[in-house]
């Protein structure tokens, strides 16, 4: 598969219009991570609210085709956050995926590790609760480990506790990377591409006449890259001067610069 870094990857927004080209004939479905694509990446995490800007941008977009955010947010704190109750969200990296329409429509296999999350959450609690500035954020499937604000001489505590949990565990817990967390979670194939493809079934999208767009600023997002990679857009959301982007290598086709380009972007689009 074809890696590019994010600083050589095209605009979205180009005025050559090679996004609107690839639309052609086709009608858009979009997928959106959450923090760092409708909202800026924040120091914590509870305040990431949406701007009422992007919340009409997101309401007429979704009026005008299907919209499904995809985070590894707690999908009612992403509710909550996003002011929005009637779209479709996959939570928890797509452990927890609801619809206004059917309600829980997430894959069989995710529901019996309720008890295992509850269990690594305690633990964590009990290992790293008490360092300053560790924030542990238990999800429906999944539970986070923040240390931005830890302070540096103590974030090797928190990695090496994840770490020894993950080994007494490894056929239980799998970690999943991002920016200055610890996400632990069932140690089952399934991520972020497979949530939309599972989506994309379920809510009868597969037709030759839809072109699924994905949008997303993070490591996880690249899973969901690749599984369109062959049938659809991806977009990374992130400037290469970014420090916590860097050089990093995408399997995205096209670029936005920030939350406001989305905006633009989305705004754009289906009209």
């Amino acid at each position: 598969m074809s890696m590019r870094k994010v600083g050589d990857l095209p605009s979205a927004l180009g005025e050559g219009g090679a996004v609107e080209r690839r639309l052609a004939g086709h009608k858009p479905a979009v997928f959106l991570d959450y923090d760092g694509v409708l909202t800026p990446i924040v120091d914590r995490p509870e305040d990431a609210v949406m701007s009422d800007d992007m919340r009409t941008t997101l309401r007429e977009l979704a009026a005008r085709c299907p919209v499904c955010i995809v985070t590894g947010r707690d999908r009612a704190m992403a509710q909550q956050l996003m002011g929005v109750d009637d779209l479709v969200v996959a939570g928890s990296h797509g452990f927890d995926i609801w619809t206004p329409q059917q309600g829980s429509i997430s894959d069989d296999r995710v529901s019996g590790f309720l008890d295992l999350i509850a269990e690594v959450t305690e633990r964590l609690r009990d290992d790293v609760g008490s360092i300053p500035g560790v924030q542990i954020e238990p999800k429906r499937a999944s539970v986070a480990v923040h240390y931005r604000h830890v302070a540096p001489e103590d974030r090797d505590r928190v990695g090496d506790s994840v770490q020894t949990l993950l080994a007494e565990n490894s056929d239980r817990v799998a970690l999943t990377p991002g920016k200055m967390v610890y996400e632990l979670k069932p140690n089952i194939d399934w991520d972020k591409g497979k949530a939309v493809l599972h989506l994309i079934e379920v809510l009868g999208l597969g037709g030759d006449d839809v072109l699924p767009l994905y949008l997303g600023d993070d490591i996880t997002d690249e899973d969901a890259f690749r599984a369109l990679r062959d049938r659809g857009i991806g977009i990374f959301v992130g400037r290469a001067d970014d420090p916590e982007v860097g050089d990093r290598d995408t399997a995205a086709q096209f670029v936005l610069g920030s939350v406001d380009e989305v905006k633009r972007f989305l705004a754009g689009l289906g009209r």
